[in-house]
């Protein structure tokens, strides 16, 4: 696999430098200071290069190798007359970073919010920091922090209540803390959304349930996926994170059957998959292994993080990258076995670029401003060990099929 960091720009803590030691060779970012709709130029697009690979000459190179993300508009995803426009300019902007040589997107699909969690700092056993999701905490907010109308038939009776009184304890500090972490805007960004007029935001989706929100994203797959076909850029969507509705806003890309449904709506390579490990591993009846097997011909890009769902299955956090509920020796198999299958026909890119995504808080970065789930170390930690388990699974495989080629002539010698 490319292995690869993602980089937020000239403004994250995390050097290119670092990422280089780190062991990338490829480099996963966004243009983060445009607005959300507007074509990217390629003169903005050459001007990220240039700052990738400004040390090319002097150390191991680095490339941008993935673009994460080139986000869709609001307007897209709520199937509004201006979508014409904003199709327009992704279209363009596809043009214009396969000119500048780029040809792997990733995008979302996910209304208002992108990832959502309650605690950007939770404390693991061995000290280091954690991003974790508790499905009470979310519901306090919901209830009792914004006030969402209609709020209550989206919880279980018990955590409705558990909710309530809870926040009867909170301190206005913790309070303030909770909004702020669940109204985070992008990854990369330190701006949230504001908590007044939040709900006018909600509110925009009143009329648009899953069917319809599935829909405008295949109305936008029908629109930008020939572009990007005729350019040579591959798409790829980001599963939901969390996957599953929030908000009373619609989640449409949370399972195997959600990813099916979106292959088919525009049947080409050039539309595919981010195949996120953390994301899709939080539902249990999501087969991760078997999702690589049946539709690993669509995946562009890789994600590998675990996720540790607690005993309130819809509670999670982030666990070690080889730990958690993903078994990511047999994700990364089928990964090899994909990569390998690639190689041998020609069809597809023999490399998938990956990035380890999410890593712990630790070591020196526990003093260190850094974006949440991005710091330098745990990225690295998470890095090291699943470059180690790729190379061993590459190795025993290479190992049995030499072994089966030995018995094979071993057995045709003995014939003769």
């Amino acid at each position: 696999m490319l292995h690869t960091m993602r980089w937020f720009g000239p403004q994250d803590p995390v050097s290119l430098f670092a990422l280089r030691q780190a062991g990338c060779a490829g480099v996963v970012t966004a243009l983060h200071q445009l607005p959300v709709g507007a074509v990217w130029s390629q003169e903005d697009i050459r001007a990220r290069q240039q700052l990738v690979e400004a040390d090319n000459d002097r150390y191991a190179p680095l490339h941008w190798a993935v673009v994460e993300s080139l986000p869709v508009h609001e307007d897209i995803k709520k199937g509004r007359p201006a979508r014409a426009e904003y199709i327009r300019n992704y279209q363009q902007s596809l043009r214009n970073l396969a000119a500048c040589g780029i040809s792997t997107v990733c995008y979302n699909f996910m209304p208002v919010l992108d990832w959502s969690r309650t605690n950007l700092h939770y404390e693991m056993p061995d000290g280091s920091r954690a991003l974790r999701f508790v499905w009470e905490d979310f519901a306090l907010f919901d209830l009792c922090i914004l006030r969402r109308p209609g709020a209550e038939a989206d919880y279980e009776p018990e955590v409705a209540a558990a909710a309530r009184a809870k926040f009867a304890t909170l301190t206005p500090e913790e309070i303030t803390t909770l909004t702020n972490v669940v109204l985070l805007g992008l990854p990369g960004s330190e701006e949230a959304f504001e908590l007044d007029g939040f709900q006018e935001l909600l509110n925009e989706y009143a009329a648009i349930d899953a069917a319809a929100l599935r829909e405008n994203l295949y109305y936008f797959l029908r629109e930008v996926g020939p572009v990007a076909e005729e350019v040579g850029i591959n798409l790829c969507i980001h599963p939901d994170d969390p996957p599953f509705p929030l908000l009373g806003l619609p989640r449409v890309v949370s399972t195997e059957a959600d990813l099916v449904g979106l292959l088919q709506a525009y049947d080409s390579p050039a539309n595919g998959l981010t195949f996120c490990t953390g994301s899709l591993g939080v539902r249990p009846d999501n087969d991760l292994p078997g999702i690589v097997r049946r539709l690993g011909n669509r995946i562009h890009f890789v994600h590998l993080r675990a996720t540790k769902r607690e005993e309130n299955p819809r509670n999670f956090h982030e666990a070690d990258h080889l730990e958690g509920d993903v078994d990511m020796y047999a994700v990364v198999q089928e990964l090899v076995r994909e990569e390998r299958r690639r190689a041998r026909t020609g069809e597809g890119n023999p490399s998938l670029p990956m990035r380890p995504d999410h890593g712990h808080q630790m070591l020196d970065d526990l003093e260190k401003r850094t974006y949440p789930g991005y710091s330098a170390i745990g990225r690295l930690r998470g890095l090291a060990e699943l470059r180690g388990l790729e190379l061993g699974i590459r190795r025993s495989l290479e190992a049995t099929e030499a072994s089966a080629q030995l018995s094979a002539e071993t057995s045709a010698t003995r014939f003769v």
